[in-house]
């Protein structure tokens, strides 16, 4: 990771680590259709209203601050990603999930989940789901929960090791199923809407069968 001079206008176009997968095999998958923009860099906290030179240097410290050098790494860089929405929007979009946390006691307990995004709408895109921890449960796509562009998702940060052990299921209605476990697992269930990108994490707990591994 390094920093890039700011006082010039600089384009660093590198391959992701995924991007350069798909060159490398040769079979035509390289195909860049899309773009997104972030801000992962700024720190709002700096815009200063007390600045004593006026309104136009509010920003004067943020617009100074060096910027971050591109790194391959998908899953550690446009975290923040800036969305488009309609024009006069005094809202921003908030997902609303019946419930925070889920409990399965026992094995091949199914579950659904089915999301709702206020002041904005992932209907057509539907939404990115990510259970940590494929151990605990299966995840999939609910009836009547598919998607119109199931290609497209959010991307959801999570380590090296959770993301070889996870399940990510694109679509508006999921259901997570538990899975037979010899002692309590507890892991995560992150949603991401595609549209809006409004997200929230909740927690999922597996615990044994009554009287022991069934």
């Amino acid at each position: 990771m390094g920093f890039l001079d700011n006082t010039t206008t600089t384009v660093d176009a590198i391959l992701t680590k995924k991007g350069r997968e798909l060159l490398a095999r040769g079979q035509n998958e390289f195909n860049i259709t899309k773009y997104a923009l972030a801000d992962d860099e700024v720190d709002y906290n700096l815009w200063d209203t007390s600045h004593p030179n006026g309104t136009n240097f509010y920003g004067a410290v943020i617009e100074n601050m060096p910027l971050l050098e591109a790194t391959p790494d998908e899953n550690q860089i446009m975290r923040y990603k800036l969305v488009t929405l309609p024009k006069n929007t005094a809202k921003l979009p908030i997902m609303e999930l019946p419930s925070s946390n889920l409990t399965f006691n026992g094995p091949g307990i199914s579950q659904t989940i089915t999301p709702n995004t206020r002041n904005g709408s992932d209907a057509s895109l539907g939404y990115t789901f990510v259970l940590h921890n494929a151990d605990a449960a299966n995840l999939t796509v609910a009836s009547g929960g598919g998607v119109t562009a199931p290609g497209v998702g959010s991307v959801v940060f999570l380590s090296e090791e959770e993301r070889q052990n996870s399940i990510t299921v694109i679509a508006t209605s999921v259901n997570i199923v538990s899975r037979s476990t010899s002692s309590q697992i507890t892991t995560q269930i992150t949603i991401a809407g595609n549209e809006t990108g409004a997200s929230q994490t909740i927690t999922a707990t597996v615990n044994p069968a009554a009287g022991g591994l069934s």
